[in-house]
């Protein structure tokens, strides 16, 4: 039997199945977020929906939202964050449901982030609309343009982040590179196999900005291939889990939650802009001290397993 269709009494286990790793989840993911999120994955599940349906389903209730934030009424904007919240529950959803019926693909890995995106271009093109439209003059453009790059710097280096935590810390096996999906999109070909040629390339072009962002933990990522081959040592994992732990809650400030209470916050204080500055000054100050500091923790990391393997 599957997971999803256990009996209500199960259900607080089974709503734990669904998490990545309990650490990585937020206060507002653990008590709201992945509760709904599990039972709309069971509807969606009772109607036979797939994980990548249910992904641009959520899309669309997000790309919505972000049309909603065009408008200056307040009201408009509260219906465009109720949409948003929904495209967020969905975005919970769609990984709940990939797990619970053991179908998790790299493909959804891939169509989440993009649809995530898209998301948030609609959000950032319909902000600048808006304050365009209400006075601000053309330049608003190019700093809505520095906003939403900087907002895709962050979120990329923090789903990194994320997913180094699970391969060194849970011992997951899921952890590309850009060497190995390079070999696996050389064999592709846009004739017979454009849309997985697609995703893999748009995957590549993801991984490549990670690892230049961090480049230390794709160095800690070869180390432990050498050591542990394709396990990593559970002593390793209790250490990495260690040093990792103290930068969990300023790596939550450059994820969703945080950034949807920033813009909520700020349209009822009728200042939408701040919202692009904030990107560009708060959010980069931070992205910098993080990455500084999970460089450090890759190069203590790497010194420790050098260390030992040579006095071994």
């Amino acid at each position: 039997m599957s997971i999803i269709s256990q009996p209500p009494s199960k259900a607080a286990a089974a709503i734990e199945a669904t998490y990545k790793s309990r650490e990585l989840e937020g206060i507002v993911d653990l008590l709201f977020y992945r509760r709904v999120g599990f039972h709309l994955a069971q509807f969606c599940f009772r109607l036979n929906l797939s994980p990548t349906a249910v992904t641009l389903i959520g899309g669309v209730f997000g790309i919505v939202a972000g049309h909603l934030y065009f408008y200056q009424t307040l009201i408009v904007n509260l219906i465009g964050m109720v949409l948003h919240v929904i495209a967020n529950i969905f975005d919970n959803a769609d990984g709940q449901l990939a797990r619970l019926t053991n179908r998790q693909s790299r493909t959804g890995r891939i169509l989440d982030p993009v649809v995530d995106h898209l998301i948030w271009l609609s959000i950032y093109v319909h902000l600048a609309l808006r304050l365009q439209t209400s006075g601000f003059p053309p330049v608003i453009w190019l700093l809505a343009l520095v906003a939403g790059v900087s907002h895709g710097l962050q979120a990329g280096a923090a789903d990194y982040w994320r997913n180094a935590y699970l391969y060194f810390g849970k011992g997951r096996s899921e952890f590309d590179s850009v060497t190995s999906l390079r070999q696996e999109y050389r064999r592709y070909t846009w004739r017979t196999d454009a849309w997985p040629k697609l995703l893999l390339r748009l995957y590549l072009n993801a991984m490549h900005e990670q690892e230049l962002l961090m480049p230390g933990v794709n160095r800690l990522r070869e180390t432990t291939e050498r050591n542990f081959g394709g396990a990593i040592s559970s002593d390793f994992q209790s250490r990495y889990t260690r040093v990792a732990l103290p930068t969990f809650k300023w790596w939550s400030l450059l994820m969703t939650n945080t950034r949807m209470l920033v813009l909520f916050i700020l349209f009822f204080l009728r200042r939408p802009v701040w919202f692009f500055w904030l990107e560009i000054t708060a959010g980069n100050l931070l992205l910098v001290y993080l990455i500084l500091r999970q460089e450090r923790m890759s190069r203590s990391l790497i010194q420790f397993l050098t260390t030992r393997t040579d006095g071994a």
